[in-house]
């Protein structure tokens, strides 16, 4: 339906570091390979990846999967509908903070592979460089009742940090997997993760 050389052009702006083309790549490969394991359709799954972040840089204050669904259905008009109207539906339900969730193998895929790049190594590099683009501060200690705040919407100027960023939504992406495969894939990864920011915080309080 479409390649990565095609899909390439579409992010070509792109200056987020934590959502460029690279971070598209990854999640392609990952969700064809979950895919393949699962016995989805490999070409849906690979063109909704390549796609589901194409619109994130729109301005219209629309969630970006929606954006990105509507651009994708542009792009791949030309295609059987029930392929395009396939695509579509995993991008729409992506997201992890919102929209409904994955209910076919395909959304399910891809909404694994895109969580999955957000733990592990690749997940610690992607939040320590968002958080650099945008000031954040190193590390600091996670209070008692901060993710009551942030689900709130209460959070201080410049209070949250990659640390902040583990507690609340890092470390409960394991919990969210919606295939096997992913699951699997999953707990390495979390366990990587979760001893990196340990062994943070014992060095940033100098206990290490």
């Amino acid at each position: 339906m479409i390649d990565p050389d095609d899909a390439r052009r579409y992010y070509a702006d792109r200056r987020d570091p934590a959502h460029d083309f690279d971070h598209v790549l990854r999640v392609t490969e990952m969700a064809v390979r979950l895919a393949r394991a699962e016995g989805a359709d490999v070409e849906v799954v690979r063109a909704a990846a390549l796609l589901h972040d194409v619109g994130r840089d729109d301005a219209s204050g629309r969630d970006h999967a929606e954006v990105s669904a509507d651009v994708a259905r542009r792009i791949l008009e030309s295609h059987p509908p029930e392929k395009v109207e396939a695509v579509t539906q995993a991008i729409l339900q992506h997201r992890f903070r919102s929209g409904p969730r994955p209910d076919s193998l395909e959304a399910r895929c891809l909404f694994d592979a895109d969580k999955l790049d957000s733990i592990g190594a690749i997940g610690v590099a992607r939040a320590f460089a968002f958080a650099g683009s945008i000031g954040q501060r190193l590390w600091d200690e996670v209070t008692p009742d901060y993710a009551d705040r942030f689900a709130r919407g209460d959070v201080r100027p410049g209070e949250h940090t990659s640390h902040h960023e583990y507690v609340v939504k890092l470390s409960r992406l394991r919990e969210r997997m919606t295939t096997r495969a992913g699951r699997a894939i999953a707990e390495e990864r979390h366990a990587a993760m979760a001893a990196f920011f340990e062994r943070l915080a014992r060095e940033a309080r100098g206990e290490a």
